[in-house]
């Protein structure tokens, strides 16, 4: 018996292939680079649109500069340390140099956040310092805050702030830890007073690094002794003037063995 012819053979592969899908029509690849290039060029004028309402419209450019959180500070003051550009694009303000310029130009600031307020404003948060203690310097006092920093001089002491001592001459101390660090430990004491005493204390004297005493009003003193345990002598003070409110003299030094005198 004859096989099948080479027509049929070719034949029967041509009904074994599996079906191929059909090539895209070049009509469907324009469509489709139409629409890319249509929305390319849609973002780009929306792009170009943002760009230009940021920076070249009148829209949204400084014109106000709103300050808060000052106590002692002026906001004229504020404002012209700041030097904020007025009129320029809100987006282009450089508020790090802004926010350089105030610790610079006023020590009194501690912190200060500078924002943009939407749509003409920046806005300025000033945290002050406060001083704890001051140092006299002829008929002016220097404020100095609780981490030591002397920020500012001024005419006139400010209400319930005492004046800090420094009897030390040339004292070990002075020689072995220096006059930052004994001003530090001063601070630390001021810091750890009880309110009541706090409000009474008119001089913080420093003779040595482990010799701090105080000067309360109506002649009463307090040897504190170094800056360390603050918060048990603290309360050892408050039971002694509590026990003893005639007493002229304090020494809550070893906070575990008081002792009152006088009165």
């Amino acid at each position: 018996m004859a096989g099948p012819t080479t027509a049929q053979r070719g034949a029967g592969k041509q009904e074994d292939a599996p079906d191929r899908p059909p090539r895209p029509r070049p009509e469907g690849r324009r469509v489709s680079r139409r629409l890319l290039l249509l929305t390319a060029g849609v973002v780009l004028l929306l792009g170009s649109g943002v760009v230009w309402a940021l920076y070249g419209s009148s829209w949204l450019r400084v014109e106000q500069v709103r300050i808060t959180g000052v106590r002692v500070l002026t906001p004229v003051e504020v404002e012209r340390a700041a030097a904020v550009p007025m009129g320029a694009p809100l987006v282009s303000v450089d508020t790090d140099a802004i926010e350089n310029r105030l610790r610079q130009k006023l020590p009194r600031i501690d912190e200060v956040d500078v924002v943009r307020s939407w749509p003409h404003g920046i806005g300025l948060k000033v945290t002050e310092r406060k001083p704890v203690l001051l140092v006299e310097k002829g008929a002016k006092f220097i404020e100095v805050d609780d981490e030591g920093v002397r920020f500012a001089t001024v005419d006139k002491s400010p209400g319930h702030v005492p004046l800090l001592e420094m009897a030390t001459g040339r004292s070990a101390s002075l020689r072995r830890f220096g006059s930052d660090r004994l001003v530090r430990e001063a601070v630390r004491v001021a810091g750890d007073l009880p309110d009541g005493v706090a409000e009474d204390t008119r001089v913080v004297r420093v003779d040595s690094y482990d010799a701090i005493s105080l000067e309360l009003s109506g002649d009463r003193t307090v040897m504190w002794g170094s800056g360390g345990a603050g918060a048990a002598k603290a309360k050892v003070l408050t039971a002694l003037m509590k026990a003893a409110p005639k007493a002229g003299h304090f020494d809550v030094s070893a906070p575990t063995a008081p002792a009152v005198s006088g009165g």
